[in-house]
């Protein structure tokens, strides 16, 4: 009997590498292209454990140029996931299209737009940009949940081009930067096992020991916070390199996976909103519970209009979001941003409020100004009148008397307080009006 031999190509291995060992399952193995053998590696596996399907583009066969036999081979994919609600990694590593092709290589294109377009929002994509993923290939790819790419590798739409993905990074189009392409593959594994595979799943649970960092104390920054919350090694953070003042992170609490939204006291800006409007729709998506940790000074003043634009997305995304959401405010609340990230306006199952917390309208100045002007003008101190508006009208216990805020906590109860209310918040289920989708 003849031994079947495989031929072991670069983007072979990344597959073999990404599955469990022994687990990957090669598909159209032996498929041929009209010039040869086809430019991709497709097959499906286990990651920890978790079923999942992945294509690997061949760069060592033509460039990796995508024909029509390559498309045929990742539609198989996305038709598969469809089926069984498997997520799907890609990895990208293509030189363009292959132009002998022409018009049918553009159709075949255009059917896998489709079909991840169908998917997006059911079951999990994440795409990895391992080299060049250039034009219609870097659209496909940002099509994906989430984007990871390798820090010398090329992703861009218009050819040619001298963006560079750590640039992507900056830029928020890249949600997560690796060193190389095995980082790459252990990122994406990490993601697999933490978030659902498809949006019927309940979210997983993970053993991640259950220690957390240092004790949390009053001033803690928006790092520090999800550290000390989030259950050790658990935390991943999107698009750290974007809008760095805000940290969206999924992580897990007491095992259960979370998404983790911490703001560091500054204004939102329009890139923050941007960056957080995207990670609610990506946890809504898969039902994933949001963890807000407020500490924000309303919107910034500059670029109004495309401030208005941002903070109205951020807004709608919150309040549309059916998925369990607590809101823990633990420094400043004022005005819109409150309204968007933790009052009504969220529609937050629950908000919670350190004890040292300040809830405004407005900036404590600004309050104090309009208010306390003829106080001002008699001479008062500004810093005394201050206080007093932060300890009174602005106080969390202000706030908790007329319901805006369900309970005032100290900071070193607040992963107790979490664990408890994700678990009365388990399973929650939300009815909204039959719709299409908001437009805004």
């Amino acid at each position: 009997m003849s031994e079947i031999t495989v031929k072991e190509t670069e983007a072979r291995k990344r597959l073999v590498s990404l599955f469990d060992a022994d687990t990957f399952t090669e598909i159209d193995a032996y498929a041929k292209s009209a010039c040869g053998d086809v430019e991709t590696t497709a097959g499906c596996g286990q990651i920890n454990g978790v079923y999942a399907y992945a294509f690997s583009q061949d760069v060592t066969v033509d460039g990796g140029a995508i024909s029509i036999a390559q498309c045929a081979k990742i539609k198989k994919i996305y038709e598969l996931a469809r089926k069984t609600g498997r997520p799907v990694i890609g990895i990208y590593d293509s030189n363009g299209m292959k132009l002998r092709e022409g018009f049918e290589a553009l159709n075949a294109y255009g059917e896998i737009l489709k079909e991840s377009a169908d998917v997006s929002g059911v079951v999990l994509q994440i795409s990895v940009v391992a080299g060049a993923c250039l034009g219609t290939s870097a659209l496909i790819a940002n099509m994906a949940d989430i984007v990871i790419a390798v820090k010398d590798a090329d992703f861009y739409v218009t050819t040619p081009s001298s963006v560079t993905a750590e640039e992507s990074f900056a830029n928020g189009t890249v949600d997560i930067l690796a060193d190389d392409i095995g980082d790459a593959i252990q990122s994406a594994r990490k993601l697999v096992t933490a978030l659902p595979s498809n949006n019927l799943e309940p979210v997983p649970l993970l053993d991640f020991g259950g220690e957390t960092g240092k004790m949390l104390d009053t001033g803690a920054s928006a790092k520090e916070i999800i550290n000390s919350v989030a259950d050790s090694e658990s935390i991943v953070e999107i698009k750290s390199g974007y809008a760095e003042n805000t940290i969206t992170a999924f992580a897990s609490i007491d095992g259960g996976t979370v998404g983790m939204i911490a703001f560091d006291g500054k204004a939102l800006c329009p890139s923050c909103a941007y960056k957080v409007e995207a990670f609610v729709k990506l946890c809504d998506a898969f039902s994933i519970p949001i963890i807000t940790f407020v500490n924000a000074d309303g919107f910034v003043k500059e670029k109004e209009n495309q401030m208005l634009v941002a903070a109205t997305k951020l807004t709608s995304a919150y309040a549309a979001a059916t998925c369990a959401k607590i809101s823990v405010i633990t420094g400043t609340a004022v005005g819109a941003a409150y309204i968007a990230l933790a009052g009504k306006g969220s529609n937050a199952d629950l908000v919670f409020a350190w004890d040292t917390s300040v809830i405004s309208p407005l900036d404590v100045g600004a309050a104090v100004a309009f208010l306390y002007n003829d106080r001002l003008a008699n001479g008062e101190n500004r810093k005394d009148l201050e206080k007093e508006y932060a300890d009174e009208l602005a106080s969390p216990f202000t706030a908790a008397a007329c319901g805006a805020v369900d309970d005032i906590i100290v900071p070193a109860e607040t992963r107790a307080r979490l664990i408890n209310a994700l678990n009365l918040l388990d399973g929650k289920r939300e009815t909204t009006l039959p719709r299409k989708h908001t437009v805004k």
